[in-house]
């Protein structure tokens, strides 16, 4: 037993003493001299005289720029270590402030070395003021902002990149959303057509879509559409419904037969989880020779009715009641109206972005039908092209608030010559 007890005390013993030694070599670490601290801390230490003459500096910056205590202390001042650019930001800008607040820090400059090389760093400097609150010197810390300065340049040349990226997104957005569109409209005799859509950003592509084009003899198709959603996918759905109405007016021109047909390919191919819808309203022209001016049977899917402006200075929608969706049901109930476009009428089709413009800052007002209503009244009797281009006007106004592409298609039956002129 009491040598059991004798080892146990030898272990507390050896125990003891390294403990001991431990501390003692932690001491040695805390009583580092300040000067020791001074000299070798992990940035740079600088004093200059009032006149900007190096007065004291320390061996980490010594170390980093490459010189010899001698080379500086006494003989060059603070502003010799900058480089043209920071030399003169130094006298117009750094000195000025730090003399007036006493101390600036923060400041991005730039170091020449020894042997001609540049080291960024960022400086702080205070003015140490005696007993009697006259300034002596200059004290100044500098911090190796080499990595940071590398990291700046990652970030400016990936912005660069993510720059030359958009723009090529913007090019492919824009010539995709060409193609989806007609380089022109057909030349209908005895009609005046005219168009314009208005992209909301360049950084997506829209679902709207319109067309003209002719059918059989003294017939001519036209169509104007908003596919749900935007993007790539949208983009899918509108060449599909652009290329599936024209075909399907060829083999039946009955607008109500042509959207019929377009439900069908939606519906069939884009069922289940991932559903694609759009609105649509098909149009078939047909001149009228007894009454003159031209015949328009409309069939619409869920879209907004058209504006129209009667040439006695009227205006008001063309309702197409009941038509729904277009891809969303298999037997979706489609509804048509005919009209006459008597000399002087006009007809505008729109998509749902002019209407649901946000007309306030804020964007809890929207334009709505009433006010296009209104518009259309005060532009009665007009033109297609006068239509179309006080539209125009009109999104300009809008600014922002407009956050949906818009399209417009406006048919207008001109008086004779001698009736435009009175």
């Amino acid at each position: 037993m009491c040598e059991s007890g004798d080892a146990a005390d030898s272990r507390g013993a050896a125990e003891d003493k390294a403990s001991a030694d431990e501390e003692a070599r932690f001491s040695e670490l805390l009583e580092d001299s300040a000067e020791d601290l001074y000299e070798h801390a992990p940035c740079g230490y600088l004093s200059t005289f009032l006149d900007g003459r190096i007065a004291k500096v320390n061996a980490t910056l010594l170390a980093w720029l490459g010189y010899e205590r001698g080379d500086l202390v006494g003989r060059m001042a603070f502003s010799d270590l900058l480089t043209v650019g920071g030399r003169l930001y130094h006298e117009t800008h750094f000195a000025p402030l730090l003399r007036m607040q006493g101390e600036i820090s923060g400041i991005a400059l730039e170091l020449k070395a020894a042997d001609g090389s540049r080291l960024p760093v960022m400086v702080t400097s205070t003015v140490k003021t005696g007993r009697d609150g006259q300034p002596l010197l200059i004290r100044t810390t500098l911090f190796d902002a080499r990595e940071r300065r590398a990291y700046e340049r990652e970030l400016l040349r990936a912005r660069k990149e993510a720059d030359l990226e958009r723009d090529r997104l913007k090019l492919l957005n824009t010539t995709l959303q060409k193609t989806l569109l007609p380089p022109v409209l057909a030349n209908v005799p005895g009609l005046d057509v005219a168009a314009h859509y208005h992209i909301a950003s360049v950084d997506e592509v829209g679902g709207d879509f319109y067309d003209l084009f002719p059918l059989a003899a003294g017939t001519w198709g036209m169509f104007l559409g908003d596919v749900c959603g935007k993007g790539a996918a949208a983009a899918a759905i509108t060449s599909l419904a652009r290329y599936t109405l024209r075909a399907a007016a060829v083999y039946d021109p009955d607008p109500a037969a042509v959207l019929a047909n377009l439900n069908t390919v939606l519906t069939h191919e884009y069922n289940g989880t991932d559903p694609r819808f759009c609105t649509v309203v098909f149009g078939l022209l047909t001149p009228d020779p007894e009454r003159g001016g031209f015949r328009i049977t409309l069939a619409s899917g869920g879209h907004p009715p058209a504006l129209l402006m009667r040439a006695d200075g009227t205006a008001d929608y063309l309702p197409t009641p009941g038509g729904q969706l277009i891809g969303v049901l298999p037997d979706a109930h489609i509804a048509t109206t005919t009209v006459h476009l008597t000399p002087g009428d006009t007809l505008l089709l729109h998509t749902d972005g002019l209407t649901e413009a946000h007309t306030t800052a804020t964007g809890q007002d929207r334009y709505g039908d009433d006010a296009l209503l209104d518009y259309g009244r005060d532009l009665a009797p007009t033109t297609a092209s006068d239509t179309i281009d006080a539209v125009r006007d009109l999104l300009d106004t809008f600014g922002t608030g407009v956050d949906d592409d818009t399209a417009v298609l406006a048919i207008h039956v001109p008086r004779a010559t001698s009736e435009e002129h009175q």
